[in-house]
Formats: structure tokens, C-alpha cells, sequence
């Protein structure tokens, strides 16, 4: 794939969680090698501002459904549905590859081959979140996956633990090396940071565990701030307690509070990758992490980790750095100097590598 030359990805996303902002930078980066991205979204309507984004990337064409994604509640005659779908979509559109960004539907009887990236998957959730097996209504689950795996021309993911965690789980398949996410810069600079702890993520989500800052914040003698939905999509809800929670925030709020922040705490069970503490060492703020293999590899030691299952680890590494402003500094350039490698151009050079390497063109 030369940049004289235009190629065309059929590339499948959702609209639902990280998936979406890692699309979106994808393939803004991907522009400058010529690459026409067909994008195709499953798993519910898209937002009126997701669909403006969309429209500003001249290199995406997107074609929207709403079909139920694989990890949702018995959603196999919609993935069913969504696979013809597809294919149709490969029939019309001839990509050079096609480049799957859940499981199942690499296993498809695509015309060109088929790259697999592994954000995360509710087998390696259940073992870091519940400490046990996912239980039997899972099977079916399990064997989808794995067929989808085996079926992929390639299979990368953002950290090496994500892909460990998939050969645990699935067996072998035809791995790739693992290439981190990027993020922009844009509106994420360091700001004057302020004395407050902010975290952001879905307040529900067990993985990210942010219960356990909640039950700690009354102890700290700085206000903790989280943003992020507290609805579970089955129309429970988590209350705060002693943090303040600040709802669900467009991204423009959320860097806004994250370049004011003097910390940034996300004690997560479960993070394949860690967008949001990226996010976090972009705009200067010292991190506090679940101390789990994947954010281990993203940075090394630019973090402070905590056992996930531990609040009083959590409670001490924050009282100090609260306590330590000469610490604190330091934590926070170590993170910004470390956040500013994983950048956008960076990921896309990574999935270039794949790309020609599926079509069999030298890099």
C-alpha cells in the first residue's frame, strides 16, 4: 500500500463504548496512506454527534445498522443477520481487507482476508472482575469467538496482555504483534492543575472498580470528582455516596476537568488498554492505577498502581501524592512524557504494517 495508491477496509465498529473513539482516530490517521475506510456500525443507533464526526473524515463512508453485538443477551439470530449484511457490504464495496473490531464475524466467507482486533471479551472480564469462569450460557459465546479467531487471517490487540488473555481463553490463532491505541492531543494540554481527584468511566462497570474511590473519598482531605454513567443498560442504577458524580460529559467537559485536575484515579479490575488515563497523562495529571498487567504495559513507571481489591492501597497512594507536591510534579511530567508516545500516527504506522502484510505488499 503506497500513498499514491487509494485501498478501500471495510472496518466493523460499534457506537457504544471505546470502539467508537478508537475508529474514528484510526481512521483520521489512516488518511495520509490512502486508505478508504467502509465503515459499518452494529449495536445500537448512532448519536446526532457521533454521525457529524463521521462526516467530517473525507476518507468514511458509513453504513449504519443497529443488530444486537455478540456480548449482548442472546443476540445470535442478530449477528446472524448482521453477517449477511456484511457480506453484502464486501460484495458492494470489494475492500482489500476487512478488519473486524469484535470476534465472530472474521469466521464470514469474506472475498479478501480478515484482521481481528481484540478490545476486549467477557471471558477475560469474568476472570478479572469476578475471579472465576464465565459461567455455561456462555458456551455458545466461547465457541463463537474462538471460531472467529481461528478463522482471521491476523489477530492483534492494543496491549500483549489483551492477546495473552485471548489465547488463554480461546486457544492458538494467527497472532500479530500488539499495537497500542493512540489519542490527539487536541484540548488535552496541561492546564493549572487544582487540588481534586477526577476519574471518568461508566460508574456501573465493575471492571473499572471506580466504587472503590467512592468508598474511600470521605477519607481524602480533596474532593473527588466522577464523571460517567451510573445507569447499568439493564436500568439499574449505582449511587455515589461520598464522591461527587458529575454525570455523563461530552468529551470537551471531560478534558476540560481533566486539564484542571491534580490527579487522575482509575483503579480498574479490567482495562485492555486505558483510554481514559491516557487521556489523563495527556493533559498532565499524576495516575493512580488498578495495578493489573495491561496498564502495567502501557506505563511502566509513570503510574502508581494499586491492587484493585485493596481500598486502603488506593486511600495511601493518594494521601501521598496529595501530601508530596514535589512527588506529585514528578508523577505528573513522567505520565505526560509517556502519554505523548501513543500517538494517533503511531497506531496507524502499526495497522499499515498488518494491512500490507495481508495483501502482500512489501512495507
Amino acid at each position: 500500500m503506497s500513498r499514491h495508491t487509494r485501498h478501500r477496509l471495510l472496518m466493523t465498529a460499534d457506537p457504544i463504548g471505546g470502539v467508537w473513539s478508537y475508529a474514528l482516530t484510526l481512521a483520521q490517521a489512516l488518511q495520509p496512506f490512502g486508505i478508504d475506510i467502509v465503515l459499518a456500525t452494529m449495536g445500537a443507533p448512532l448519536q446526532a454527534s457521533q454521525r457529524e464526526a463521521v462526516q467530517r473524515l473525507d476518507n468514511v463512508t458509513l453504513f449504519e445498522s443497529t443488530y444486537q453485538l455478540e456480548w449482548m443477551h442472546e443476540p445470535w439470530e442478530e449477528v446472524e443477520a448482521a453477517g449477511a449484511w456484511l457480506l453484502e457490504l464486501d460484495k458492494q464495496m470489494k475492500p482489500r481487507v476487512v478488519h473486524v473490531n469484535g470476534y465472530v464475524h472474521a469466521a464470514l466467507p469474506w472475498q479478501c482476508p480478515s484482521l481481528v482486533v481484540g478490545h476486549s471479551c467477557v471471558l477475560s472480564w469474568y476472570a478479572a472482575v469476578k475471579h472465576t469462569a464465565a459461567p455455561a450460557v456462555w458456551k455458545r459465546y466461547r465457541q463463537a469467538i474462538t471460531r472467529g479467531l481461528r478463522h482471521a487471517a491476523l489477530v492483534t490487540a492494543p496491549t500483549t496482555a489483551m492477546l495473552a488473555a485471548l489465547r488463554d481463553h480461546y486457544g492458538t490463532f494467527a497472532a500479530a504483534h500488539a499495537i497500542p491505541n493512540g489519542c490527539r492531543t487536541q484540548g488535552l494540554s496541561p492546564g493549572a492543575k487544582e487540588p481534586f481527584i477526577f476519574t471518568a468511566g461508566r460508574v456501573w462497570d465493575e471492571a473499572k472498580n471506580i466504587a472503590a474511590l467512592d468508598q474511600i473519598a470521605s477519607h481524602l482531605p480533596w474532593p473527588v470528582y466522577i464523571a460517567g454513567e451510573t445507569r447499568h443498560p439493564n436500568g439499574t442504577a449505582v449511587c455515589l455516596h461520598y464522591a461527587i458524580g458529575l454525570g455523563q460529559l461530552p468529551f470537551q467537559e471531560v478534558a476540560m476537568w481533566l486539564r484542571r485536575a491534580a490527579i487522575f484515579a482509575l483503579p480498574a479490575r479490567y482495562e485492555p488498554f486505558g483510554l481514559s488515563a491516557l487521556e489523563a497523562g495527556l493533559a498532565g495529571c499524576a495516575l493512580v492505577l488498578g495495578d493489573i498487567p495491561s496498564l502495567r504495559e502501557v506505563w511502566h513507571d509513570a503510574a502508581l498502581f494499586v491492587p484493585p481489591e485493596q481500598p486502603e492501597a488506593l486511600e495511601a497512594a493518594l494521601l501521598g501524592l496529595i501530601a508530596d507536591t514535589s512527588r506529585r510534579w514528578h508523577m505528573a511530567h513522567e505520565a505526560h512524557t509517556r502519554a505523548q508516545q501513543f500517538t494517533p500516527e503511531r497506531m496507524a504506522q502499526g495497522y499499515m504494517t498488518l494491512y500490507r502484510q495481508l495483501i502482500g505488499i512489501p512495507n
